[in-house]
């Protein structure tokens, strides 16, 4: 009977660690997705920024009186480069949105299921 007891307490204890890596994990991943999610935004905006320079540039290239063909090339080429990034981050950002969702969901409920810590026996009340 005592081994009964003895091994179920160990397996509340040993449930009870578990848990509490589990919802550390949560927790980190939850983070890591948030700095990901910020350095896409930011990337992002600096593709929109890197788009605009390029239809200067762009613009200054025509103005030119001798048009050199290997420049405009150059600026089409990383103009379809810099519109596919930009695609892909927009694409980043949404998968990056849904999945912050669902770890909000998750966190929440792992703040619901966290343990609250033991109270102190005061050897003065009692």
């Amino acid at each position: 009977m005592i081994l009964i007891l003895v091994g179920a307490a160990l397996a509340l204890i040993t449930g009870a660690v578990a848990l509490r890596a589990y919802l550390r994990l949560r927790r980190a991943r939850a983070a890591f997705q948030s700095h990901l999610t910020e350095e896409v935004d930011l990337l992002s905006q600096r593709t929109g920024e890197l788009e605009e320079n390029l239809s200067a540039l762009d613009a200054r290239a025509q103005q030119l009186p001798i048009r050199i063909s290997e420049l405009q090339q150059s600026l089409t080429t990383l103009r379809v480069l810099t519109g596919a990034l930009a695609a892909t981050l927009r694409q980043a950002q949404k998968i990056l949105s849904y999945s912050a969702l669902k770890t909000l969901s998750a966190g929440r409920i792992a703040d619901l299921l966290r343990f609250p810590p033991a109270p102190k026996n005061d050897p003065g009340s009692g």
